[in-house]
């Protein structure tokens, strides 16, 4: 855990660099499901329609993203976790100080 203040910075960008890594994971995921609904398929002569298999691709994204990038959601939910411990303490040393408890 970063306590310093000097980590704060890098501690947000870290998360946000994380969070954005765990978005694009979890929307790669569900393109590539979508292609493997669309045209898997295809080579059997059926034809799914692409919302269809795009919705689909969603359903099936959920539950197996949690399992496949769980390390990744971990050090997500740790980033959240440090930063809102940040946000507290500091909340609680600026309350300290205007009620004149140095």
């Amino acid at each position: 855990m970063r306590n310093t203040p000097n980590a704060s910075n890098s501690g947000t960008g870290s998360l946000v660099r994380d969070i954005a890594l765990y978005s694009l994971a979890r929307l790669a995921l569900v393109v590539v499901l979508a292609a493997v609904i669309v045209y898997v398929p295809q080579a059997f002569g059926v034809e799914i329609p692409l919302l269809v298999a795009a919705l689909f691709a969603v359903l099936i994204a959920l539950p197996l993203s949690l399992v496949l990038f769980a390390r990744l959601r971990r050090r997500v939910n740790e980033g959240i976790a440090a930063v809102d411990e940040r946000r507290r303490t500091t909340r609680a040393d600026l309350e300290n100080r205007l009620r004149g408890e140095g």
